[in-house]
């Protein structure tokens, strides 16, 4: 049984080709004559009215594929059985589509291959529209195409055509895929029935779901004669011509769970035999030689092992595990892709890191040298630091000895002041009693000052006189020198006398002079002190004086 997409992929075309204006909208007059082909094709019945009564509440204009899929689905695809000829539908849409695409284009390959071309690229294309077919599955038909031929793959050729087609986009849509292999674009100088052939092939196992075909003999149930007969074997069946144009059909082998099959021993002069063996009856078989024989033991056992397993087709299953591998390296690359763009928004971050941190990296470097000739005037200021503790310490050390020596010259000066004190207290009481003496003193020295000035002013009077008496002296000594000179004449007229008056003793006493010791003479006559006593008196009043001095 197909699966509604590959049964949408042709219909997706029917739909495009009445799609006149290319605006995604198709008027409902075609979309009936489409949707009754459509019917037929799929063996539906198909009702009139239902289009009309689904777009009752819709206005004249076309319709849209998003509103003619509700109705292909609920009065189409729903209804679809398998009974159906699938390859009339591919015909039918191929129809539409084609002539508006390769009418004006010169290929080098039929019409009929162009068809299963298209057929192939419904096939292998993503379920995504506008369908296209992926570089994988182009690579995949190209190489079955080659191997169908007999051709060697040109690995480095179509490397250079996949870089160049995605230097544009990744894919191909069906008449892009049409262009390539009808312009011969890989096929180069092959022969135009072995393309054909080899185009044919690809199609019957992909898109015709024939998994292997050849010529075999086959036995009757009859007659149990030998005929040559064109196998086809698909998963659920296999059938058998005339020939290989596939015109006359002469049965069909239907292959479910109960199946097997079987190698035969050689007999009749028939070598290379197998038997296929059903629950209603068994197939005789001969290949054509042991080669061929084991290729079809091994396709139809495999085809029995899918049925058993409920599994499609191995072109489907390979299709599928392609996709699912496709999407799984999808999913892989978008996930390395997002882990790229998170690396490369890391990496832009940590380069923005990387920046930020070369400029901090750059400033703290200058903060390093500010630093390093701060710590360098720091340590020239922490030597100094050292220096200033040292004579800080000294200082210290000194203030601490200036203070036990303050300390002692205050316990000496507190003595001292208290000695001061003692001695001030004694001071005071001395100048106390001297204030009483000098209250005293006073009174005796203005007497003595009275006295002295008294002693002075008679000290100099005593002085005058004392001037006076040398003078007088003086004048005394000369008039004594005369007086001698007199007394030395008068003695000598006294002895003169006196020898006169010896002689005349009775008569007059004649007066003696007196001693001999020096007198004081003054005017007035003999002093009253001698020189000595004068001295003795001049020396006692100089010591007064002195003393007097010494007291003041």
């Amino acid at each position: 049984m197909l699966s509604r997409d590959e049964i949408l992929k042709p219909i997706w075309y029917g739909f495009t080709a009445l799609d006149v204006d290319r605006n995604g909208k198709v008027s409902k007059s075609q979309l009936k004559v489409l949707s009754h082909n459509l019917c037929t094709i799929l063996k539906i019945s198909h009702n009139t009215s239902a289009l009309e009564e689904h777009f009752k509440d819709d206005d004249e204009g076309p319709v849209s594929t998003q509103g003619y899929m509700p109705y292909l689905n609920m009065f189409i695809l729903d209804k679809i059985q398998a009974n159906f000829d699938f390859n009339e539908l591919n015909k039918m849409c191929w129809t539409l589509s084609a002539p508006k695409h390769i009418s004006s284009k010169h290929l080098l390959i039929s019409e009929a291959d162009t068809f299963k071309v298209w057929c192939i690229f419904n096939f292998l294309s993503e379920d995504k529209y506008p369908l296209h077919i992926v570089t994988e599955e182009l690579e995949y038909f190209l190489r079955r195409l080659f191997a169908a031929m007999g051709c060697s793959w040109n690995e480095d050729r179509f490397e250079g055509y996949k870089m160049q087609l995605g230097a544009k986009k990744k894919h191909l849509n069906a008449w892009e895929l049409i262009e390539l292999i009808g312009m011969g674009h890989f096929i180069k100088g092959i022969n135009p029935q072995t393309l054909s052939m080899g185009i044919n092939e690809v199609y019957q196992e992909l898109v015709m779901d024939v998994v292997k075909q050849g010529y075999m003999m086959k036995k009757g149930h009859k007659r149990k004669n030998w005929t040559e007969r064109w196998f086809e074997l698909h998963l659920n069946y296999m059938s058998y011509y005339v020939s290989e144009d596939l015109i006359e059909q002469k049965g069909c082998i239907s292959l479910d769970r109960n199946c097997c099959v079987e190698s035969l021993p050689d007999k009749d002069g028939k070598k290379n035999l197998f038997i296929i063996k059903c629950v209603e009856k068994s197939f005789e078989i001969n290949a054509s030689d042991k080669k061929a024989k084991q290729e079809w033991i091994q396709a139809i056992q495999d085809c029995i092992v899918h049925i058993r397993q409920g599994l499609s087709s191995p072109h489907r299953e390979s299709r599928q595990k392609r996709r699912e591998l496709r999407n799984k390296m999808k999913a892989e690359q978008e996930m390395m892709e997002n882990r790229m763009r998170q690396l490369q928004l890391a990496n832009e971050s940590k380069q923005a890191q990387l920046e930020a941190m070369t400029k901090a990296r750059m400033q703290m470097e200058e903060q390093v040298v500010e630093k390093a000739n701060e710590v360098e005037q720091n340590w020239q200021r922490m030597q100094e630091l050292e220096d200033m503790y040292r004579q800080l310490k000294k200082a210290l050390d000194d203030e601490r000895q200036a203070k036990e020596d303050e300390e002692a010259l205050r316990k000496l000066q507190a003595r001292l002041l208290q000695e001061e004190a003692n001695k001030r207290l004694e001071l005071e009481q001395i100048h106390q009693q001297q204030q009483e003496i000098l209250s005293q003193s006073q009174k005796e020295k203005e007497e003595l000052e009275r006295e002295r000035a008294e002693k002075e002013s008679a000290l100099q009077a005593a002085q005058e006189q004392l001037q006076s008496l040398r003078r007088q002296r003086e004048g005394a000594q000369e008039e004594y020198m005369v007086v001698t000179k007199k007394l030395e004449r008068a003695a000598n007229k006294t002895k003169n006398w006196k020898h006169k008056v010896s002689k005349h003793e009775g008569l007059l006493q004649i007066i003696q002079p007196g001693t001999k010791s020096p007198t004081k003479m003054t005017n007035w006559g003999q002093a009253a002190f001698s020189e000595t006593e004068l001295d003795e008196m001049e020396r006692i009043w100089q010591e007064n004086k002195n003393r007097s001095y010494d007291g003041q």
